[in-house]
């Protein structure tokens, strides 16, 4: 099968075509032929030698795909073959076939493609972990998001206001703030121009926010800690801005603050499989009521381009998801 490999650590013209044996199934696995696949921050990583896949799993990388399930292993119900899905994997999206737990794979909502579909994945489960299970995002409430243009931004903007809540977000242009506006975002701040801790306290009538999703850290931590409200929660997705930060524990004391942090990959197949079941019972049929719809897709790009994919990821000119099509 035609697959984009990482040939060594580095930039993106390290991401190659070559060919690689079709992947082998374990129990519980099906196999998928692949009609596009997600472009993630964390496959940027991998690329560059800082993220590397979990023991076990190959070293394609790719963390999303729809396709169709034309195969599958002992333990895997047989009567899903030739079913549409979109499926979360620990590695091995940029490729023709990519194998998946049976459990993680999510059929394909009717009101979209199969590239829409590869764009939920990796987004979605993360979203729904982080604001919905841990953070407790409640309709009525203030979700505050930081890199609200990118494709887990643009995702938290779509599933916080179908879930009934007041959506801010930060952006590092006038052009990505409108662009957020647009998806629905209440408030949009353009973090180069405006302090966010007392843009959203002024939008709130000083209060603050309820709920923060954060992909930055560093620095932004002592500030999310300002720009929350009372019983406040803060969900730590990523760390793009630094791992460490200095913080003020009488604030968090005195606000009552919850601050969680989660990655999405190491997880069990168990538990991916569990927020799967959830998605499909909470969020997926919001799609076929039509009060949610999939992240924008900025580009496309064939599978044996995956290395300009990365470039306009690392860019950061993309306002959502980028897709590698097959």
């Amino acid at each position: 099968m035609r697959v984009a490999e990482i040939t060594r650590p580095g930039p993106p013209s390290v991401l190659q075509p070559a060919t690689r044996d079709v992947p082998a199934l374990r129990e519980g696995e099906v196999l998928i032929r692949v009609a596009a696949a997600g472009v993630n921050r964390p496959d940027v990583l991998q690329r560059k030698g800082s993220y590397p896949p979990p023991a076990g799993i190959t070293d394609i990388p790719g963390l999303e795909v729809a396709g169709e399930i034309v195969r599958v292993a002992p333990g895997a119900d047989a009567s899903r073959v030739g079913e549409n899905v979109c499926a979360l994997l620990a590695g091995g999206g940029y490729a023709e076939y990519a194998a998946a737990p049976a459990v993680q794979c999510l059929p394909v909502p009717d009101a979209l493609t199969l590239e829409q579909a590869a764009t939920l994945p990796e987004t979605f489960f993360t979203v729904y972990f982080n604001v919905v299970e841990r953070a407790r995002l409640q309709s009525g409430e203030t979700l505050l998001i930081h890199g609200g243009s990118s494709g887990i931004g643009t995702t938290a903007i779509l599933l916080g206001k179908a879930l009934g809540a007041r959506v801010f977000v930060t952006a590092g242009t006038a052009g990505k703030c409108a662009a957020c506006v647009a998806l629905g975002a209440d408030l949009a701040i353009n973090y180069r121009e405006q302090d966010f801790v007392q843009a959203v306290r002024d939008a709130t009538a000083q209060r603050g926010v309820d709920v923060i999703l954060d992909m930055v850290g560093g620095e932004y931590m002592p500030r999310n800690i300002m720009a929350a409200a009372e019983d406040g929660r803060i969900a730590l997705i990523a760390t793009l801005g630094g791992a460490h930060a200095s913080i003020d524990l009488g604030v968090v004391l005195r606000k009552r603050l919850t601050i969680v942090g989660s990655t999405l990959r190491p997880q069990p197949i168990e538990r991916k499989g569990r927020l799967a079941e959830a998605l499909r019972a909470h969020v997926w049929p919001l799609f076929d009521s039509h009060r949610l719809r999939p992240p924008p897709i900025h580009a496309r790009f064939p599978l044996a381009r995956a290395a300009e994919a990365h470039a306009l990821m690392e860019s950061g000119e993309h306002v959502g998801k980028i897709v590698l099509t097959l």
